[in-house]
């Protein structure tokens, strides 16, 4: 149930801002908050991912939403029963990802983009979530997610073990 409160969260903080931004502000406004590095610019991206891809129709809503579905039933049922830890990384993606996608429904096909750091895309908090969510992702995975031990695999570790012991006391017994 955290999962749901926790995706929750960043999908209405994501929305807040968002909303604060788009009616505080006009699109292509930019206020410096450290001059030349960090500027708070309202932007409403057509695009996905970064600016990087076109975003041309409602089936990429359909798409999203069809996938954030599967992802959550999959993952709930395999991966959050054997590692409990997946609920971090996952939930900031599904809030992510919800959030940018109440954006494309609420806003014509667009998001509202304001966080502006002059040598990256402009971005929120919702793209931050998810950047972040599959950067724990990858960490976890790759440096901290448990082995695979197949089955019967300790048993036959100590089957060898055992020959071993068999093979030194055969080699003494030889010796006497």
């Amino acid at each position: 149930m955290g999962f749901l409160f926790f995706a929750l969260f960043i999908i209405l903080f994501d929305q807040a801002s968002k909303l604060y931004i788009q009616y505080s502000m006009q699109i292509g406004e930019s206020i410096p908050v450290i001059e030349g590095i960090f500027h708070i610019t309202y932007v409403e991206n057509l695009r996905t991912s970064f600016g990087l891809f076109e975003y041309n129709s409602s089936s990429f809503v359909i798409a999203v939403a069809i996938s954030v579905i599967l992802v959550i039933l999959i993952y709930k049922k395999i991966i959050f029963k054997k590692d409990p830890f997946m609920y971090i990384p996952l939930t900031l993606v599904l809030g992510g990802a919800v959030g940018n996608l109440i954006d494309r429904v609420r806003v014509d096909g667009r998001v509202i983009d304001f966080i502006d750091f002059r040598i990256w895309p402009v971005f929120n908090f919702a793209d931050s979530a998810i950047v972040c969510g599959m950067l724990v992702l990858l960490i976890h995975v790759l440096f901290h997610a448990p082995e695979k031990k197949d089955e019967g695999e300790e048993e036959k570790w100590e089957e060898e073990e055992e020959n071993i012991m068999n093979i030194k006391e055969y080699k003494e017994q030889d010796k006497e």
